[in-house]
């Protein structure tokens, strides 16, 4: 089982292979690995890292003693975090599973998740074709894959265990928390962390001042970006 630890350490930098295509860790990944830095892991605890990427979180988690499962739904990302934890000398079972399908039966006791949160309008063309884009694409408010998260977590774990999850304020934090409640979890914002735009945000200022997202009178330079860390648990 996990709680929170009395005093935050920084996770020890992890050296990670990635194969091209596969989302490297960013700003939201290092933030939810301090979050995660600061749980309290007893040896043997069952970790379940959704979209793993290059496996950086569940490397992560293995260190720390957890028995971690790692899923993401791009072949290239599980060949990527199968190669990182044996690098690391970690045993990480590293599946490809979309979080619409995840495992049967099987409960943890803690999930990790940065699931893709950046608002945008339908792709188009080419834009289909862009599998690099899973990682981030969230639908027109972000939240396609968020609140599949606070649903799928509520199913995934067991008695007092926790989730914890990434993603940017301009999903919603509060529409979030409000999710993660009526799927009977109790949840609580334990960080945050404000950047600038990244090039993905900045493609699509037009579109998000249109959608009322982004301020019309706030300039593109001066335009930061508000991450959050949510931790949830189950009674």
């Amino acid at each position: 089982m996990t709680a929170t630890a009395e005093a935050a350490t920084e996770p020890a930098p992890i050296r990670l292979w990635r194969l091209p295509g596969v989302y490297p860790p960013q700003a939201d990944t290092g933030l939810l690995a301090q979050a995660l830095s600061r749980e309290i892991v007893a040896p043997g605890t069952e970790v379940l890292d959704v979209g793993t990427g290059t496996g950086a979180l569940a490397v992560l988690a293995a260190g720390m003693g957890a028995r971690v499962e790692a899923t993401d739904i791009s072949w290239r990302a599980v060949l990527t975090a199968r190669l990182n934890a044996a690098r690391a000398g970690h045993r990480v079972a590293v599946r490809r599973r979309h979080l619409a399908h995840p495992p049967d039966g099987r409960t943890y006791d803690m999930v990790l998740g940065n699931p893709p949160y950046v608002p945008g309008p339908p792709p188009r063309g080419a834009a289909r074709t862009r599998r690099s884009a899973r990682a981030w694409d969230g639908g027109a408010r972000g939240r396609d894959l968020v609140d599949l998260m606070c649903v799928r977590a509520a199913a995934l774990l067991r008695p007092h265990g926790v989730l914890l999850m990434v993603h940017s304020g301009l999903c919603g934090t509060g529409r979030t928390l409000d999710t993660l409640r009526q799927c009977g979890l109790s949840g609580q914002v334990t960080a945050r962390a404000r950047i600038p735009y990244g090039p993905v945000l900045h493609s699509r200022l037009g579109w998000l001042r249109a959608q009322g997202l982004v301020g019309a009178e706030e300039r593109a330079e001066d335009l930061m970006e508000e991450l959050v860390v949510i931790r949830a648990q189950r009674p």
